[in-house]
């Protein structure tokens, strides 16, 4: 059976310059996002798939996978939350 909603996958990284972290996915409207340390990046990627699975992956300076994380998407938040819109007349 096909996901009813697409998995959203996001990239953590550490930045070229030393300052702080990249996160890094095709679900982010407007590109990349900088993020202090690697555990904020973590909380604004599960925030944003709150109503999509998402697997989001950690890197190292070096390129090496250290962290998986899997989020486990609400489905029903999408449609309680078009049950609940009011729609103009």
């Amino acid at each position: 059976m096909k996901p009813t909603t697409p998995w959203h996958t996001y990239e953590i990284r550490p930045r070229k310059d030393k300052r702080g972290f990249d996160l890094l996915s095709d679900a982010l409207p407007f590109g990349g996002l900088w993020y202090l340390n690697p555990r904020e990046a973590v909380e604004y990627a599960q925030h944003n798939s709150r109503a999509h699975d998402a697997v989001i992956s950690v890197y190292d300076a070096a390129g090496k996978l250290i962290e998986t994380h899997e989020h486990k998407g609400v489905q029903s938040f999408v449609s309680s939350y078009w049950h609940h819109v009011a729609l103009p007349l």
